[in-house]
């Protein structure tokens, strides 16, 4: 279940607990053939003084993200917890969670190439992102396929490259986390991504808006702490189960099954 426990703010980062049953907790240890790691460019801290003025936007230097990932290191290494970036940038904070998570995969579920990619797929799939500027989501998405993709050797044509694609494009949303509104004017939608085993995922949808907000209501103590989980976390949408080609059939615009 996709919990998320307070108000976020600028490039502020939490790690959310995942679906309960996958068991992918561990302890990251050096590896013999560790995967490529793609280093990151110098970056300047603003992209303009314009855009500083009108959005404060400043971006959070690496060795920072780094000294700051690594506060919450046991869940930046567990392959299925969820992280939310408010204001995701390019991904300074997203593509090192992503690596981390990249590289628990390689250690638990490296000798398995059918496991290893779909785990990595997981880890993908665990990592959220919202982002005011039309070229940052655009950046941010990016590098975060190119990272993916490196990992796994996948060319534009593969379908895992394609359902990664895809995922990303529901992942990261192009929106404001403060209105908690896409920039349609919608509310921004969150989707739990989750491993069933054999190839399998499953996707079910939540408005963020609700998510935080229910949140403070099952608080202890709270007047609504009496409501069961059930009651609070209702889906907007679920989707039967899916597999990789039908996450890839979907970034083509082909049905992968009808919502429930």
């Amino acid at each position: 279940m996709l919990l998320i426990g307070k108000r976020l703010t600028s490039h502020e980062s939490i790690p959310l607990d995942g679906p309960q049953g996958i068991g992918c907790a561990t302890s990251v240890a050096p590896l013999d053939n560790p995967p490529r790691v793609i280093q990151q460019k110098p970056m300047n801290l603003i992209k303009s003084k314009k855009r500083v003025a009108d959005h404060g936007e400043v971006f959070t230097p690496p060795w920072l993200v780094e000294k700051m990932l690594d506060l919450v290191k046991g869940e930046t290494e567990r392959i299925d917890s969820r992280f939310l970036e408010p204001a995701c940038g390019s991904g300074n904070f997203l593509v090192p969670i992503l690596q981390r998570k990249l590289a628990a995969v390689e250690l638990k579920f490296g000798k398995s190439d059918f496991e290893k990619r779909h785990y990595a797929l997981l880890s993908l799939m665990c990592t959220y992102g919202i982002e005011l500027l039309a070229d940052n989501i655009t950046e941010c998405r990016a590098n975060m396929l190119e990272v993916f993709a490196d990992y796994l050797s996948l060319e534009e044509t593969d379908e895992f490259y394609r359902a990664a694609a895809y995922v990303l494009s529901l992942n990261l949303v192009h929106g404001d986390a403060m209105t908690m509104r896409d920039m349609d004017g919608e509310p921004v939608s969150v989707v739990e991504w989750g491993y069933l085993g054999k190839g399998k995922f499953q996707r079910r949808d939540f408005r963020l808006d609700v998510l935080t907000g229910m949140a403070s209501f099952s608080a202890e103590g709270s007047l609504f702490a009496h409501l069961g989980k059930h009651e609070i976390f209702t889906p907007t949408t679920a989707y039967p189960p899916m597999t990789v080609r039908d996450l890839a059939g979907a970034s083509l615009g082909e049905a992968s099954g009808d919502a429930e």
